[in-house]
């Protein structure tokens, strides 16, 4: 055990950074890519998106968990699409400062026990702002959480964590996706349109946005193939965020030439951002600590327009601002950029029939800046089918 008291426990980055803590959530390990997250809400939120599938989050706020945990707020369902089958997706959890007592009215229990009930391996008590300043200066990387019977001597450890593999080349969308699909009826009334949501990892929130616009979704499985979508009679298709290296997702990207060769109106989100942005010829590279949280602005440049956004991705497309770009179906532009490094963050064709961003106008905890976008859609839905 090295010396390491019952209670106690460590992180080990995969440049034999070590950072020593405490115990928080479940006892024992967890191996992942460690990344930060710069939201100071929404914490339940981003436990429960599945793009998180296999990372070690950290959480730049100081003090996490006062709203405790409520039985509203995951961001991800189970296979069939219910609610109960909700789950914690990160593969850990790193905090500066639990907090000590829950104080919301909404809430049903605390972060640490929903942590200890789903297995997931956490520390606290360490310095998460040196943390970040070192994951922002060597890059995201494998890392490993270590308490309990787990902990051995700092060498044993790192060797595990280096033996994980790494998230460039990972194959994850099938992992995250539900198995057989589900429908999400319009909110009241009849539905105006049918969409197919292909999904990737998609969050909870989603569906229930076109829903209040009077869209019925078909959420389907990630292998799921253009017959499939013919035979909805769909009017449009989405295609979702997702966790893992977009170069992977073949099948995916075929799919999007398919439907984009039936004239069908598409709109991707994050990981169906990289799959466009693929299937329109564009190339995917992975970043250096990718861009995490609700507080990150991004430009539209046809308009000018700036967006406060919510993202979680560490890899994205290649191009610069306004660039316009051959395409099989035509022109393509990159429609989209960060403020903060001018990292692509959305593309579309020029004819209008296909677009996505790669943040999340569907933001749970918000911000809700680019919740125009699935009006967008809506109306170009409205536009194809009159």
């Amino acid at each position: 055990m090295s010396g390491y008291d019952t209670d106690s426990a460590v992180l080990v980055l995969e440049d034999g950074r070590v950072f020593r803590g405490t115990t928080f959530g479940a006892v024992g390990q967890t191996l992942g890519e460690a990344v930060f997250s710069t939201g100071m809400t929404g914490y339940q939120e981003t436990l429960t998106d599945p793009s998180y599938h296999r990372q070690i989050v950290v959480a730049t706020a100081p003090q996490i968990g006062n709203t405790g945990w409520n039985d509203e707020d995951d961001e991800s369902v189970g296979p069939t699409g219910s609610s109960a089958e909700a789950k914690i997706w990160v593969a850990g959890y790193v905090v500066r400062d639990p907090a000590r007592r829950t104080s919301s009215w909404r809430a049903t229990g605390s972060l640490q026990d929903e942590l200890v009930k789903q297995g997931v391996v956490g520390i606290a008590g360490i310095d998460t702002r040196a943390l970040v300043r070192h994951l922002r200066t060597r890059g995201s990387m494998r890392a490993g959480v270590f308490s309990g019977d787990a902990l051995a001597d700092t060498d044993v450890l790192l060797d595990r964590v280096k033996s994980q593999p790494s998230m460039l080349g990972a194959d994850l969308a099938g992992e995250v996706s539900t198995t057989s699909g589900y429908v999400v009826e319009p909110t009241g009334g009849e539905a105006r349109f049918t969409v197919a949501a292909i999904d990737l990892g998609i969050k909870t929130n989603t569906p229930r946005m076109f829903a209040e616009r009077g869209i019925r979704v078909h959420v389907l499985p990630s292998s799921a193939t253009l017959e499939q979508i013919l035979d909805l009679k769909a009017d449009g298709v989405f295609l979702s965020n997702g966790p893992g290296d977009p170069a992977t997702a073949d099948g995916a990207v075929h799919l999007t030439k398919e439907v984009i060769g039936q004239g069908l109106p598409l709109f991707g989100i994050c990981f169906g951002n990289q799959i466009l942005g693929r299937a329109l010829g564009l190339g995917t590279y992975k970043m250096k600590f990718g861009h995490r949280g609700i507080n990150i602005p991004v430009v539209e440049h046809e308009t000018g327009r700036i967006a406060i956004t919510a993202q979680n991705h560490g890899f994205a497309l290649e191009g610069e601002a306004g660039q316009e770009f051959d395409t099989p179906f035509g022109k393509g532009v990159i429609s989209h950029t960060c403020a903060n490094d001018g990292a692509v963050e959305g593309v579309r064709l020029l004819d209008g029939s296909a677009f996505s961003v790669q943040y999340h106008p569907e933001a749970a905890a918000g911000p809700h800046d680019a919740a125009y976008l699935f009006d967008r859609f809506t109306s170009l839905l409205e536009g194809v089918k009159n």
